[in-house]
């Protein structure tokens, strides 16, 4: 299990997510994006937006993805 934050994924906040692999962090950073924005929440409107265009244009997010997986593998274990 590793832990990644909000604002390491390009997001405004230190929100922590943790997962055993970066895909479970980015749906659960997607998640946060999304019901901060729906909450009112102007700080995540930017994070939001580079989110939804990244799953509506894979080839674009592809640098971003592959950033995040590789921040994700060079991140220690969570200690127990």
């Amino acid at each position: 299990m590793k832990t990644m934050t909000c604002k390491q994924m390009g997001g405004p906040c230190d929100k922590a997510f943790q997962g055993n692999d970066a895909n479970e962090v980015i749906k659960a950073m997607d998640a946060h994006l999304t019901e901060m924005v729906t909450s009112g929440d102007e700080a995540h409107k930017p994070a939001r937006t580079a989110m939804d265009a990244r799953w509506q244009d894979p080839a674009g997010g592809k640098a971003w993805y592959e950033k995040t997986m590789a921040d994700f593998a060079a991140l220690p274990e969570d200690q127990a």
